[in-house]
């Protein structure tokens, strides 16, 4: 059993402590604390960093999940690293994570938008369908106020719509993205370690193991069958941790340590 090192025990408090805050005193955190797309209203830059302590208010399973992996894999790199160089390392990928699942989203909605824009809406009639507090009223409001036939056809044959509204009004929560980061470097430090899954109890070296899982992200990322999950985020998690797990480890950084 793994001593818990003093940075990933705190992390794993202040995540607790938030979705305990949350769920039980002021549901609305979730809301204002969460990572929301850049154009949206609702986005604040600090939100690259609050969105990593905020968890699903419906499923204790998100949490769970995400901090025994962090005790997992964090506690092996807190010990190997240093606690100073381990918070940094932590934050530096959460964030990572935050600027890759922001950036696909942007690139989905920018080419949305242009659909959007090309089929005959003005800039205007575009927002206020985004800005509409639901998918069905935004559309409701589009019939009304177009007359013209053409424009309502095209945009019935098209899937720009939902894909415009999906990205603007997109959010993330979770600290997934930091943990993946940490899980990939942990491979990458280690990679005959033994994992298992709870679901696949037979252990498998993490040079195998790590790689699956994010081919696996990949995959739901781009077929879209992510099932709720900011596939992305995971992904930009993992290339932040590697790049950083590869610098230190194949230079005299690795040798300094941040206690």
């Amino acid at each position: 059993m793994y001593r818990m090192t003093e940075a990933v025990k705190h992390l794993i408090i202040i995540n607790v402590l938030f979705y305990l805050a949350t769920r039980f005193v002021n549901p609305g955190l979730n809301n204002i604390l969460a990572l929301h797309f850049p154009l949206n209203p609702e986005f604040g830059f600090w939100q690259f960093v609050s969105s990593m302590f905020m968890h699903n208010q419906m499923s204790i399973y998100h949490i769970l999940f995400n901090m025994f992996a962090l005790w997992g894999f964090g506690t092996s790199m807190e010990q190997e690293w240093g606690t100073k160089k381990f918070v940094f390392f932590y934050f530096s990928a959460g964030i990572g994570a935050g600027i890759i699942y922001t950036l696909v989203n942007y690139l989905g909605y920018s080419t949305a938008y242009n659909e959007l824009i090309d089929s005959g809406l003005n800039n205007m009639q575009v927002m206020e369908f985004l800005n509409s507090n639901r998918y069905n009223a935004g559309i409701d409001y589009l019939n009304q106020n177009i007359k013209n036939p053409s424009i309502i056809n095209s945009l019935n044959n098209s899937s720009s719509l939902a894909d415009a509204y999906a990205n603007y009004n997109s959010s993330a929560i979770g600290a997934s993205g930091a943990v993946y980061g940490v899980m990939v470097a942990y491979g990458y430090y280690y990679p005959n370690a033994k994992l298992s899954l709870i679901f696949l109890p037979i252990p498998v070296a993490a040079k195998y193991f790590i790689p699956v899982l994010i081919l696996m992200d990949l995959f739901m990322g781009i077929s879209g069958y992510n099932f709720g999950i900011a596939n992305f985020a995971h992904l930009g998690g993992a290339l932040f941790g590697f790049i950083m797990a590869y610098y230190w480890k194949n230079n005299s950084f690795n040798n300094k340590r941040w206690n």
